[in-house]
Parts: structure tokens; C-alpha cells; sequence
């Protein structure tokens, strides 16, 4: 690893002053000692030797060599004026003459001073030199014993050894010595340049880039810092950084989904609660009217959250195909197949994604609308319905071939908010036969406390996620990519989970508010009449209704009309019947299960509005016109 960076090894031997030797600021007490030692040697000596130490220090290096020379007269055996000798002459420019000298020191005294002296001077004899490489592999073992012997912690020896240890692969020496560095002298510059090559020796890229950038403003020349980075540093720790970065993001995203998740599970156990708690003669306490206000503000935020995810899904769908690019140069085997099908798909992906975000489906409403006249008696109904839970009556009632029977707004997010928006009544006449006017307009009440609670006006959100979730799955179905390693497509399925859980959730709540309006007005039997109803002509008709345009296809004649078949028991029916009524509610329902409601609605004792009597198919002035549309309805589409 080291040799990578040799070359930013090499320009800071050329540009880190040689001070092994020489200290700016004298250790007055180790000066004492030395002057001490010269003085029971050569008394008249001791002068000319602080004069020389001076001008060695202040740069005058021909005067330190006259003077140190005068000193060598008077103590030739004295090794520390030979190594100050050697030094002076090292920088005056007279390496070979002071090299002998520092090596006449060290053959006298093995001092640490003495050999980290002739360690410096043999690795980098003068400014913008180097020695050979023999000598400075002798550096290296001269610098290592003098580490060993020094006791003082010295940043010179840690410098030099560092140096030495990184040029010759020595690992544990180079970090040992970096290490005592950083612990000791972090305020050097040299101390940050030699962690920063230790952390891209441990592959600490984004610790690397920082450290060589501590060391450029503490006075490291910018062109030795940016040879560092550019070496790979650079590149390396923007991988990490942004890596990290990434892994940052990623795990918040998810953070939030569990979020989601535990906040809809909450909810779900309090509205459960709520629902068995609260009083149900209250149509709607203050308690539930703040409980579905938290709920939509939740629904609203997980919506917007799935539109959050998005770009993070994508990124992760790319960065995977290019992770897999990427091992696979790492290892050296390109499995070509499973490249190219990684990266069309998550391509193909992407652009599904995309799409299903920006390709908007024009929402058609169901069915037709029926006129005033069609059925005076029933319009006059739903006002009366609408009168008596003191709400506005719909603007549209539209039949459809089918068993539905709901309610939706029609108009703008703006319109749906001020209560301006036109009211529109479903009505699937298939289960208009033989359906007691009572249990409809219980029926048709519940509907209207859905109006009343405003629970038709917001939903936009909701419905809007549903329908771009509802597009990329079948855009991911319809391209192949609903696969396992698809990160999106699980992504989907999950996402699909909580928010299914999240809003389904919100609209039990919705029903049960709905059915305590109903019941509270029209009575809890008329309700359950009118919900038993709905239920069992739901899988009446279509039982029967199937089995008449199967019979017709197959023998080639025309249609009988569906809605004036002859009905006889079956057991599929009311076996479909009685599982319906009696199912378990789960927390995937958007209604509580019918035996729940009728529990609950029981409970209710007051009723304002006394029963009335006939049939819902008394209030259409040609019943056989709107059965035989229906049914030629329902044939051309089968046909075409």
C-alpha cells in the first residue's frame, strides 16, 4: 500500500526542514548538562561553544564552523561538539566532511542525540537531497535505535523514523511511530501528513483526505497535499463519503417506513378500541372526531411519503446494478447475462417509475346518470334522507349494471373543502329487486353520514398514491420486473402493505361513524335489514347473472334480462352469503365485518324517524326500460 504513496514520501523528505539536529528553541537544562560535561573537560572551551551553537542556530553556519573547530582543539573526544560540527558542515554544504564527523560521534557515543543526528543527515544530506538507497536503509536502523534510546518523546525522532519506516514498508513501525505522533505533538504539521498516509495505508479514506488537508493549512506545500490526494485519496474518500452519505439516507427512509408502520398499527388498535369504548348513541363524540383528524393528517403524511421514497428507490435500484458492475471488475469475472438483465431491468425500472408518476388516467364515472324523471319518488326520497341528517341532498344519482351502492364528490380539492363540490349517489340495479324501501333509505342514510362527516370530501391523497401505486405495479407486471431482486418492486409490495393498512384503517372508522347516523335516525333493525340486503343480493346476482350469460353464450341466444331472473335457494349463495355476515374483521378491511356493525349499531336506542313501507323498485316509473338497458349494457360489453 505504501508504495502508492512513495512519491508523496519523497517530496516531504524534500520539503521538511532538517531540524534532527538543530532546535529553534534550546532545551535550557540539556544545554546546561552539555556545557557542564565541556566545562570538566576544556574549561576555556565552554565560550566558543555556546557562541557556536548560536550562530548554528541563527543559520551562520561558517562561523559555527570556526568556532566548533577552536572547541575540537581543546576537546577532540567530545562527541557532542563533533556531531554540532558535523551538523554545520552538513549545511554549509561539506556533507562528506561532516558525515565523517557524525560518524566519529556516534562511534564515541551511541546517544540517541548522536545517532538520530547521523540517521538525518545520511537520509537527506542537505536540502532537495537524498542519500543512497544503502544509506538510508542505515538511516532507518540508526533512526529506529535512536527512537529506542530517546526518552524526551522527541517529535524529530518520530519524524525521521516515520519517514524511513513508510519509504522501506516497515507497517508496524511507520504506525507505531505515527500513532506516538498524533498523541503527542498534534499541533505539527507533520504529525496530520503521516496520519493521513497512515489512514490510506488502513483504507480510512475520508480520515485521510482530512488530515492531508489539516496538514496543507498548518503549512504543508499545497502541491504535496494535492499529490497525496490525487494519488486515489480523493477518489476514494468521495466514494466513502458519499457512501456513507447514502447508507445515511437509506436507513432514515427505512426508519421512516417502520415508523409508518408502527404509528398505523397504533392507530389501528385505537380506533378498534374507540369503536367498542365510545358511547354509540353519540353519532360522532369529540373523541372520534379528533381521532380521524390524526388519522387523515397520518394518511396525508404517508402519502406524501411514498412520493419521498420514490427518487431514494430509484437511486437504490441504479446503485445496486452499478454495485454489481463494479464487484464484478473487483473479483474479475464479468458474468455478462446477468449484467445486461441487472442493468436493462433497473433501467427499464426507473423509467416505469417515471412514468407512472407522470402518466395520468382520466377517472370516468361509473354507470349513467338518471334523470329526474326516470324516478320522481326516488329523488324525492334522498332529499328527504338528506332533510332528516340535515345535510345537502346529491346532485346525481348514476346507475350502474352491478350490486354498488356509495358515494363520491365530484369537483376540484378546492370545491371538495368548502362543501361546493356536486354529490353523486351510485346505485347498481342489481340489487334494487325486492329490497324494502325501509332498509334502503336506512341504506341511503349511511351513505348521506359520509357527507355529513365529510368523509368524501378529503381522500385526495389517498386515492392519488393508491393510483400511482396501482400503475407501477401493473407497468412492473406488464415488463417483467416484478422479480425478487428487484429492490422497487419489493419496495411496492411493502410500501402498499403499510399505507393498505394505514388508510383501511381510517375507513372503518368511517363506516362505523356512518352506520351510528343511519341507525340513530331510521333505527338499528332498518339498518341491519338493509345491510343484510346489499350483502345477499350481492352474491345472488351474480351467481345468477353469470350463470344466464354463460347458458347464453354457450347455446348462442339472446340474453334473458338479468335483473328479472327467477330466483331460487342455493347453497353457494348462502354460503356466501353467511361467510360474509360472519367473517372475522381483519385490519386489511376497509368495512368492520357485518356482524360487527350490526353489534355495534344495536346498542344505538334512539330513532326519530318512524318505518316506512313498499319497495325500492315503486319508485322508477319503468322498471323493465332501465333493466333491459342494463342487460344490453352488460351483453355489448361482453361482445365487444
Amino acid at each position: 500500500m505504501f508504495t502508492r504513496l512513495y512519491l508523496a514520501f519523497t517530496i516531504l523528505l524534500l520539503i521538511i526542514p532538517s531540524c534532527f539536529a538543530q532546535s529553534p528553541g534550546r532545551d535550557t537544562a540539556r544545554e546546561k548538562v552539555i556545557t557542564d560535561q565541556l566545562e570538566a573537560i576544556a574549561p576555556s572551551a565552554v565560550a566558543d561553544f555556546k557562541t557556536a551553537t548560536t550562530a548554528m542556530d541563527s543559520g551562520n553556519y561558517a562561523e559555527a564552523v570556526r568556532l566548533y573547530e577552536a572547541v575540537r582543539m581543546k576537546a577532540p573526544a567530545f562527541d557532542h561538539v563533533l556531531r554540532r560540527l558535523g551538523t554545520s558542515l552538513v549545511l554549509q554544504g561539506k556533507i562528506n566532511e561532516g558525515l565523517a564527523l557524525l560518524e566519529q560521534a556516534v562511534a564515541k557515543n551511541r546517544s540517541p542525540e548522536n545517532l538520530i543526528s547521523l540517521a538525518g543527515y545520511l537520509a537527506n544530506p542537505g536540502e532537495g537531497k537524498q542519500g543512497t538507497k544503502e544509506q538510508r536503509w542505515r538511516a532507518y536502523s540508526l533512526a529506529l535505535e535512536a527512537d529506542q534510546k530517546q526518552t524526551t518523546n522527541d517529535a524529530d525522532y518520530q519524524i525521521l523514523l516515520a519517514q524511513l519506516a513508510g519509504e522501506f514498508n516497515q507497517d508496524d513501525i511507520f504506525r507505531r511511530a505515527t500513532q506516538r505522533r498524533v498523541a503527542t505533538h498534534p499541533e505539527l504539521m507533520a504529525t496530520h501528513y503521516f496520519n493521513a498516509n497512515l489512514a490510506a495505508y488502513n483504507g480510512k479514506w475520508i480520515t485521510a483526505e482530512n488530515e492531508i488537508r489539516k496538514a496543507e493549512s498548518m503549512g504543508l506545500p499545497h502541491a504535496a497535499a494535492q499529490e497525496f490526494l490525487d494519488s486515489g485519496v480523493h477518489t476514494q474518500a468521495s466514494i466513502w463519503r458519499y457512501s456513507i452519505y447514502s447508507v445515511i439516507l437509506v436507513g432514515l427512509w427505512i426508519f421512516g417506513l417502520g415508523l409508518l408502520f408502527v404509528l398505523g398499527k397504533l392507530m389501528s388498535r385505537r380506533t378498534l378500541r374507540a369503536i367498542e369504548e365510545s358511547d354509540p348513541n353519540l353519532v360522532a363524540s369529540h373523541a372520534d372526531l379528533s381521532l380521524r383528524k390524526w388519522y387523515r393528517r397520518l394518511i396525508n403524511v404517508a402519502g406524501v411519503y411514498y412520493y419521498i421514497s420514490m427518487p431514494i428507490v430509484m437511486f437504490l435500484v441504479l446503485g445496486l446494478a452499478a454495485g454489481l458492475v463494479y464487484l464484478s471488475l473487483v473479483v474479475g469475472r464479468l458474468p455478462i447475462k446477468l449484467i445486461i438483465v441487472v442493468c436493462v431491468g433497473a433501467v427499464v425500472t426507473v423509467y416505469k417509475m417515471i412514468r407512472s408518476l407522470l402518466l395520468k388516467i382520466e377517472r370516468e364515472d361509473p354507470g349513467r346518470s338518471l334523470s329526474r324523471t326516470e324516478a320522481p319518488a326516488l329523488w324525492e326520497l334522498t332529499r328527504k334522507v338528506a332533510e332528516t341528517l340535515n345535510t345537502r341532498p346529491v346532485d346525481e344519482i348514476r346507475v350502474t349494471p352491478g350490486t354498488d351502492l356509495a358515494v363520491y364528490e365530484r369537483g376540484s380539492f378546492r370545491e371538495k373543502s368548502s362543501d361546493q363540490a356536486q354529490r353523486i349517489l351510485i346505485l347498481g340495479v342489481g340489487v334494487l329487486k325486492d329490497f324494502p324501501l325501509n332498509g334502503f333509505r336506512s341504506v341511503l342514510a349511511h351513505e348521506y353520514g359520509h357527507f355529513s362527516h365529510r368523509d368524501t370530501a378529503g381522500g385526495d391523497v389517498a386515492l392519488r398514491v393508491n393510483g400511482d401505486m396501482m400503475k407501477f405495479a401493473q407497468a412492473m407486471i406488464v415488463s417483467g420486473q416484478n422479480v425478487w431482486w428487484n429492490v422497487a418492486f419489493h419496495f411496492l409490495r411493502i410500501y402498499h402493505f403499510i399505507f393498505r393498512r394505514i388508510s383501511r384503517g381510517a375507513t372503518r372508522l368511517q363506516e362505523v361513524l356512518a352506520d351510528r347516523a343511519a341507525a340513530a335516525k331510521f333505527g338499528a333493525q332498518a339498518f341491519e335489514e338493509g345491510l343484510k340486503h346489499v350483502i345477499r343480493k350481492d352474491a345472488e346476482f351474480g351467481f345468477f347473472a353469470n350463470r344466464e350469460i354463460y347458458e347464453s353464450t354457450n347455446a348462442k341466444r339472446a340474453m334473458q334480462n338479468l335483473y328479472e331472473l327467477p330466483v331460487s335457494p342455493h347453497p353457494d349463495i348462502e354460503q356466501e352469503t353467511e361467510q360474509t355476515l360472519n367473517r372475522e374483521t381483519t385490519e386489511d378491511d376497509t368495512h368492520p365485518s357485518p356482524n360487527d356493525r350490526f353489534r355495534l349499531t344495536r346498542k344505538i336506542v334512539s330513532q326519530s324517524e318512524p318505518p316506512i313501507s313498499g319497495m325500492v323498485w315503486d319508485l322508477f316509473a319503468d322498471r323493465a326500460a332501465l333493466t333491459g338497458e342494463m342487460t344490453l349494457l352488460i351483453q355489448q360489453k361482453l361482445q365487444g
